[in-house]
C-alpha cells in the first residue's frame, strides 16, 4: 500500500525551496502520494529517504517527455481511470507520417502546410506536434536526410520509425538535439535498440506483436536500467486495440502493473483506408487512452475538431477556465470609448471579445474574478454582486483612462444596476443586450448616438 502524503512529507527534508516547483514540501509531498510527482524533482531528499520514498513517488503511468522546443510534449503521467474522478493531465500528442523516400520539395510543401495548422481557441494555440518518418527502404542516408529536415527546418518534434539498428543509428544522429521517440524495440532486436536509447537517452517505444507480450519487452528493457518507454501493443484491430487501451491503463492504476505502467502510441494511419475514418479512431483514442495518435497526414478540419476534442477531455472538469482579472484593451480605445464588465470565465470572455472586436467599435473590456463562472452563475453564486462589482471598478484604475462614466453591464444581470449606482454614484450605469452576438448593433449604435 502506498504511502499517504502526511507519511511522505515527514521523509523529506522539509526546507520549502521550491525547486521542486512546489510551493511547499507538503504541497510537494501530496504531490508524490497522488503520483502526480516524481522524487527526483526534490534535489536535497536524503538517500535513505529515496530508497523508502521510491514506489511511493513513481506514477502508476510514468510521464515521458519527448521532443524538445515550443511542440515538446509529455505523455502519459495520468493518475485516474475516468476523467470524473479528477481530471486527465497529458493530452495526447499527435503525428503525421512521410516516408523516407519523399522529395524535398514535396516535404517542404507539406511542413509549410502542416505548420499553418494552428488554431486559436479560448487562449489556447491548438496545434499538432509530431512527424513520424518511417523507413521504407532501409536506406539510412535517406532516412536521417528526411528526419534532419523535418528537425532543422520546423517546429516539428520527430519519432523515428524503423526496425533497423543501422538506420536507426542514423536518424538519432541526426535528431538527436530534438530528443526523438524511437520506434520501435521487438522481441528481434529489443537489447539493440534498448543499448541505443540508453546510449543517446532517448525515450523508446516497444511494438510487441500482443498485449501479453508487452511485459516480456518492457519488463527486459527495465532491467537494463530504462524508465522512459512507449507501449504499442501492436493489434491494428479497431476492437482489440480498444481492449488494450482500457487493460493498460487498469493494470497500471488498479494492479499497480509496473510493466504497463507507461504511455501508449497508436496506428490509425495502419488500421483505415481514408483520413476521415483514421480521424473517427483517433478520435476515440483520444477518450480511451492513447498518449501520441500517429495519422497518414494532417488536414484543417481533421485537425480542428480533433484539437478541440482534447482540448476539451484534457480542460479539468473541477476547475473552470479563466482569464486574469483586469482591463484590456479591445481595438484601439481611447478616453471616449465604451466601457463594459463581465466575468473571468474564459469562454464568456473570448466570446465578448470576439464580438466585440467584430463591431470595429474599440472599448475597454473590464474583467472581473468571478471564480470562473458565467455571468449567471456567477450572480447567483454572489461573485458578480453589484456591490462588487462597484468596488472592483473603482479600484481597477478605469477613471484614469476615460472621460466617460458609463458603464455597460450584462443584460442578465440588468437586476444589479441600481447596487452598482449606489456604489458608484457618479456612473452611468447602461444595460447591455443579453446575448453577445447583439453586441456589434449595440455598439454601433452607442457610438453613432
Amino acid at each position: 500500500m502506498g504511502l499517504t502524503g502526511i507519511q511522505i512529507f515527514k521523509m523529506l527534508p522539509q526546507t520549502n525551496c521550491k525547486e521542486c516547483g512546489a510551493a511547499t514540501c507538503l504541497a510537494f509531498a501530496m504531490n508524490l502520494a497522488a503520483g502526480k510527482a516524481e522524487l527526483d524533482s526534490c534535489p536535497y531528499v536524503s538517500d535513505e529517504a529515496r530508497e523508502k520514498l521510491a514506489e511511493a513517488s513513481a506514477p502508476p503511468i510514468r510521464p515521458v517527455k519527448v521532443g524538445k522546443g515550443v511542440r515538446a510534449k509529455t505523455l502519459g503521467g495520468e493518475t485516474v481511470e475516468f476523467r470524473h474522478e479528477k481530471t486527465f493531465f497529458n493530452e495526447p500528442a499527435f503525428a503525421a507520417v512521410v516516408n523516407s523516400d519523399i522529395a524535398e520539395d514535396e516535404l517542404q510543401n507539406k511542413l509549410t502546410i502542416w505548420n499553418a495548422f494552428q488554431f486559436d481557441r479560448v487562449g489556447f494555440n491548438l496545434r499538432p506536434e509530431f512527424v513520424a518518418v518511417k523507413d521504407v527502404n532501409q536506406d539510412k542516408d535517406a532516412f536521417a536526410k528526411v528526419a534532419k529536415y523535418i528537425a532543422e527546418n520546423s517546429e516539428f518534434n520527430v519519432v523515428l520509425m524503423t526496425e533497423n539498428k543501422d538506420v536507426m543509428q542514423a536518424g538519432i544522429e541526426a535528431t538527436k538535439f530534438k530528443r526523438p521517440l524511437m520506434y520501435a524495440a521487438t522481441k528481434d532486436n529489443v537489447e539493440d535498440f534498448g543499448q541505443l536509447a540508453k546510449d543517446n537517452e532517448l525515450p523508446l517505444a516497444v511494438k510487441a506483436e500482443s498485449i501479453d507480450q508487452v511485459p516480456e519487452l518492457t519488463d527486459k528493457l527495465m532491467e537494463m536500467g530504462h524508465k522512459d518507454l512507449v507501449i504499442d501493443t501492436g493489434s491494428r484491430d479497431v476492437k482489440q486495440l480498444y481492449e488494450d487501451q482500457i487493460g493498460i491503463r487498469r493494470a497500471a492504476l488498479r494492479d499497480k502493473n509496473k510493466s504497463f505502467g507507461f504511455p501508449t502510441i497508436t496506428f490509425p494511419c495502419e488500421m483505415a483506408s481514408n483520413l476521415d475514418m483514421e480521424a473517427l479512431l483517433g478520435s476515440q483514442l483520444i477518450a480511451k487512452y492513447a498518449s501520441m495518435i500517429v495519422f497518414s497526414d494532417f488536414t484543417s478540419e481533421m485537425l480542428f475538431s480533433l484539437l478541440l476534442e482534447r482540448l476539451n477531455i484534457y480542460t479539468d472538469p473541477q476547475r473552470p477556465m479563466t482569464v486574469q482579472e483586469g482591463i484590456y484593451e479591445v481595438g484601439k480605445p481611447d478616453e471616449n470609448s465604451p466601457v463594459l464588465v463581465t466575468t473571468n470565465f474564459a469562454l464568456t470572455y473570448f466570446i465578448v471579445n470576439g464580438e466585440i472586436e467584430g463591431s470595429k467599435v474599440p472599448c475597454w473590456l473590464m474583467i472581473k474574478d468571478s471564480e470562473g463562472l458565467s455571468v449567471l452563475t456567477a450572480w447567483a453564486a454572489g461573485n458578480f454582486a453589484g456591490d462588487d462589482v462597484g468596488m472592483f471598478v473603482k479600484k481597477s484604475g478605469i477613471e484614469n483612462k476615460v472621460n466617460t462614466r458609463e458603464l455597460i453591464i450584462p443584460g442578465y444581470v440588468a437586476a444589479i444596476k441600481g447596487e452598482i449606482e449606489e456604489e458608484l454614484p457618479e456612473w452611468t450605469i447602461t444595460v447591455g443586450p443579453r446575448e453577445a452576438a447583439h453586441l456589434p448593433s449595440f455598439l454601433k449604435e452607442k457610438v453613432s448616438q
